[in-house]
């Protein structure tokens, strides 16, 4: 069976053959996709020649013999992490995303992305997609949405504050989840032109990020969903963020993280970093997701070369608003 599967090449994504084997493994599920969304991630990508995507969402076509966690017409979604071994001692504890023989996007298995006629992935790495959640809008969760709740629920507890920097991508995402999982939620931005955009999102206070000491009362956790780390020397102040907060950078800026030393060791920050999410976590992302009506923001694109490319060329430029979903007509 013939198929096609977008490839970064020269800086673009290009239509390349990729080959269906007739017969399945036992536990591989063949998915038919419809929406695959653009990650920051991917511009990594277009010139190493792997085959680019990990947020898409498909039918399921065919399932090997021994599957029985999807049938035949059921949603799925596939994300970041494709397999791991499975008896490790972080895959027996549930934190899969960080085995040594992980297959991850971009690590292993060059030939396996979302942007493409279909998916073969095994049916423990598939996410089952909600009923009543639309899969342009699924689609987005499948990286960013698991990155960010996962961020959210493993470095919080019961009546933090949490704080988020940007609204951008992952920003507009941790805001509504941070509202909905019921914590007070903090928005810092670069412009004020943010703030009603943040509170029709959920946040429950808004500071411009070079004003942060007006905050009411110290941040716990702080989220950094920008694409630039912040000044710490401005932001790291018991005033602003507690003592003992934990600190989540989730975007890899080129820059190094250059933290001051002085608070961070008399007032006990948490430099924490969060890879996606773990697959228990992902399956109660969506699921939550669906519950509380939790919807990326997003522009429609062709499931073309061409409109694979005006998707990156909007990101790029900075202006998507704010998850680019490639949509099968």
């Amino acid at each position: 069976m013939e198929s096609f599967v977008y490839r970064g090449v020269g800086g673009a994504g290009k239509t390349s053959p990729l080959p269906i084997p007739a017969d399945l493994g036992p536990k591989e599920v063949l998915i038919k996709i419809t929406h695959s969304s653009l990650c920051g991630t991917d511009l990594h990508f277009l010139d190493t020649g792997v085959a680019l995507g990990h947020e898409g969402v498909g039918v399921v076509e065919k399932i090997g013999s021994e599957v029985t966690q999807f049938k035949v017409g059921d949603r799925a979604g596939a994300g970041y992490i494709r397999n791991s071994c499975g008896h490790c001692t972080y895959c027996l504890r549930g934190q899969d995303e960080y085995c040594y023989e992980r297959s991850a996007y971009g690590e292993k298995d060059h030939n396996t992305g979302t942007f493409g006629d279909y998916y073969v992935g095994l049916e423990t790495y598939l996410h089952t997609i909600p009923e009543n959640l639309a899969s342009e809008f699924a689609s987005p969760l499948q990286c960013a949405g698991a990155t960010v709740y996962s961020a959210i629920t493993s470095s919080t507890k019961p009546g933090d504050r949490v704080g988020i920097i940007g609204i951008g991508g992952l920003g507009h995402l941790a805001i509504q989840f941070s509202a909905k999982l019921g914590f007070e939620t903090v928005v810092f931005s670069t412009t004020v032109a943010k703030e009603e955009e943040a509170k029709s999102l959920g946040a429950s206070e808004f500071y411009l990020l070079s004003e942060p000491e007006k905050v009411t009362r110290p941040i716990n956790t702080l989220i950094i969903a920008g694409n630039k780390y912040p000044d710490w020397s401005k932001l790291l102040k018991k005033e602003i963020i507690a003592r003992d907060a934990n600190i989540v950078p989730l975007s890899a800026p080129s820059e190094p993280i250059k933290l001051p030393s002085w608070p961070m060791f008399f007032d006990g920050y948490n430099l924490i970093t969060s890879l996606v999410a773990s697959r228990p976590i992902h399956d109660e992302m969506l699921t939550f997701a669906a519950h509380h009506e939790i919807k990326p923001i997003i522009e429609k694109f062709d499931f073309s070369e061409d409109g694979f490319k005006k998707a990156v060329d909007k990101l790029q430029s900075g202006k998507l608003r704010y998850r680019g979903v490639l949509v099968r007509a």
